[in-house]
Order: structure tokens, then sequence, then C-alpha cells
């Protein structure tokens, strides 16, 4: 019996995999990849079998189920599984349907955490998702609905305050400006779009939360998520008045 490793590839950029998932992916004989994992990441995985399982909206998706069964099946005949996921596996990756697939049939896993979207977004932008007296609370949510899923109050926790990104959902740009407009949050409400995160051709674009409809109205065709708050309104930095006061006082004895 083998064991099955769930590694997180990260937002898209190949060298953004963590050391350990590289390690892993080196000596893997079977590969389960994503559709948005990089095809130079799954190339970190040369003596492997290579099993396209990916899932992207309103195109052709492999069932859970299938994925499920492939993972335990491929478990019994090879030392190591890997499941590749984009970004990291745990956050909407669907990633507890296959852990319970696998503790059902007795099988050994591991977790290999990933570099996740809404961090990838922040640092393209050079925006951090928190900031001393503005933002001390981040919100991932998404608005998207699966076939036979009753839909959640995702608005619930972005219009709390904070900062929020929200994966999968601008297609529905429109439904969600609605949605955050009548829950209360101000129509100028700094947003941002950043599409293909970490990827060469990264694009970002700047909208007040009125104005996201416009979001889908760009040519996005890679993926992308939104982010909100007042971290990305356009501001002077912060002062820090109580490290310049310090400074003051001690002068060049820092450095002595």
């Amino acid at each position: 019996m083998g064991k099955v490793y769930l590694i997180g590839a990260g937002p898209g950029a190949p060298d953004l995999i963590t050391l350990r998932g590289a390690e892993i992916l080196r000596r893997a004989d079977v590969v389960f990849y994503d559709a948005l994992v990089h095809p130079e990441t799954v190339a970190l995985a040369p003596d492997a079998k290579t099993v396209a399982v990916g899932k992207r909206c309103s195109q052709v998706s492999t069932e859970q189920r299938f994925i499920n069964r492939s993972l335990v099946e491929a478990a019994r005949k090879h030392e190591i599984v890997v499941r590749l996921k984009g970004g990291d596996p745990m956050l909407f990756g669907r990633a507890q349907e296959e852990i319970d697939a696998l503790e059902a049939a007795g099988i050994e896993f591991e977790v290999v955490p990933g570099v996740t979207a809404a961090l990838a977004a922040a640092a393209d932008l050079g925006v951090s998702l928190t900031r001393r007296g503005l933002s001390r609370s981040v919100t991932l949510a998404t608005p998207r609905v699966g076939a036979g899923e009753e839909a959640t109050d995702w608005a619930a926790g972005v219009t709390h305050g904070g900062t929020a990104v929200l994966y999968m959902g601008v297609g529905q740009a429109p439904e969600i400006a609605a949605a955050l407009l009548s829950r209360g949050l101000s129509p100028h409400t700094p947003v941002s779009v950043v599409e293909s995160a970490s990827l060469p051709d990264s694009r970002s674009f700047q909208f007040p939360l009125s104005e996201l409809r416009r979001a889908a109205e760009n040519g996005i065709e890679g993926p992308a998520v939104i982010l909100l708050g007042e971290v990305f309104r356009q501001a002077p930095a912060v002062q820090d008045d109580e490290f310049e006061d310090d400074f003051l006082a001690y002068g060049n004895s820092w450095f002595r």
C-alpha cells in the first residue's frame, strides 16, 4: 500500500511550489494534476505517470468520484502517489472529499501546503492584506455554488470589515457587487481584480465597488481573484512617529 501526497502547486509560477512539494514530485510514481497547474510544475515529476484531472468553469471537468477512486486504486499499486492541486490543497480544492476517501480505504496520506492565490495577488499588487490601524482581518470566500449545493451567505463575512478576497467570482461580478451593496458596503470601497497572479502575463484592474461589473468586460480568461477593502485605496504610507522619536533619541548609537 502506497502513500498519497496532496501537494499545493502554488498560484501559478512553477518556482513558487515549496521545496518539500518539489522533492516529493521528483520521487512520484503517479501524479494527478489540476487544470491550473503549470506544465513546468508537472515536469518536476520526470519519472511519473501524469494524469490530468482538472476542473474549470463551463468546461469539461473530471468528476470528483473518479478522482477519489483513482487515488485509492493508484495507492494500491504504487508507492508514491501525488494529487497536485493549484494554490493550497485545503482551500477551495475539495481536498476533504479526497481525504475522506483515502481514510475510508485505509490509505496513508500527507498534505503539503502551497501558496494560495490571495497571497500571490497581494504580492503582485504590492499591497499588504493587513495593515496596522486599517485592517486586522482577512476573509477568503467564494460566491460559486456547485451543482446540487445550497447557496451560502458568503457576503456576511465580507461585509464585516477588514480585507476580503473572493475566489472564482469574476464571471459573477455584477451579482457580487449588487449583493455587497445591498448589505451596506460603501459603493466607494476599493476593489482590485488580479488575473494570473504570479505569472508573467498577470494583469490587475482597479475599480470602486459600484463599478465592479466592469471586471467582466476586460476579457479575463485566466484564473482571477477579487480583492476588496480599504488597504487597496492608494494612500501615503503611515508615519511611524514612535519609531522616529526613538531614532532621534538614540541616533547613530543604533549602528555602533
